[in-house]
């Protein structure tokens, strides 16, 4: 489902974020995605969201190449990934539910089917009571989960995040993590890049990808073969 071939990722005067690159996840995987800052982890997102190119190499993300999709063919792929980030990045002075819907009006879906499915993915990710609220009354752990709400509107493939355990404090963080669980449970491939050791140690049975300055270092896929 998702494939990244030999891929090497250049920034003008900052040099290779990836270098050769190559992985393969499957559908309904949950990876975790680990290194230090500046590993390449969140480039590595980028490129499966195709919300940037590889430098060398091809990105594949259900059945759609780096090598061939055209501009006007990205909103494709994107309606595929969902993303959510470390800094939530909702729409401030709105309730939960209107950041829901908003994020639904712009995939066109119809009127008269916005409050409903607003309603529907909050509740899958626990926040029916807090469909009122606004995002400065909700604490980090509920924002993080109207974000994912809003990913997951268009009913992606996969559910990629990057660290989005960073602002939240423990309890908050293994919430996150069991929702992110909940999703995958259902069939959804989940990549959640994080720095967070203890947090992944938590989750034995995920699989473990580890970047280290650029390079894929570590798969426990395939130490276990």
């Amino acid at each position: 489902m998702i494939k990244l071939t030999n891929v090497t990722k250049e920034y003008p005067r900052r040099g290779p974020a990836l270098s050769g690159v190559s992985l393969h996840v499957e559908k309904g995987e949950f990876v975790f995605l680990t290194g230090h800052s500046g590993s390449g982890k969140s480039t590595t997102l980028r490129l499966i969201h195709m919300s940037d190119t590889p430098t060398s190499g091809e990105v594949r993300v259900s059945g759609f190449s780096s090598d061939m999709v055209r501009e006007r063919e990205i909103w494709k792929v994107r309606r595929r990934v969902g993303m959510v980030f470390q800094d939530f990045r909702l729409l401030q002075g709105r309730t939960a539910m209107e950041n829901v819907s908003f994020a639904l009006e712009v995939t066109d879906a119809r009127r008269q089917e916005i409050v409903p499915r607003a309603q529907r993915l909050l509740s899958q990710v626990g926040l029916a009571p807090k469909g009122g609220a606004r995002i400065h009354e909700l604490s980090g752990g509920e924002q993080q989960r109207v974000a994912v709400a809003r990913a997951l509107v268009t009913n992606p493939v996969v559910l990629l995040a990057d660290e989005p355990t960073g602002n939240l404090d423990e309890r908050a963080k293994r919430g996150v993590v069991d929702l992110f669980w909940e999703i995958n449970a259902m069939g959804m491939a989940v990549i959640m890049a994080t720095h967070d050791l203890d947090l992944v140690r938590a989750y034995p049975r995920a699989r473990t990808i580890e970047l280290d300055q650029g390079r894929l270092v570590y798969d426990s896929a395939e130490a276990a073969s």
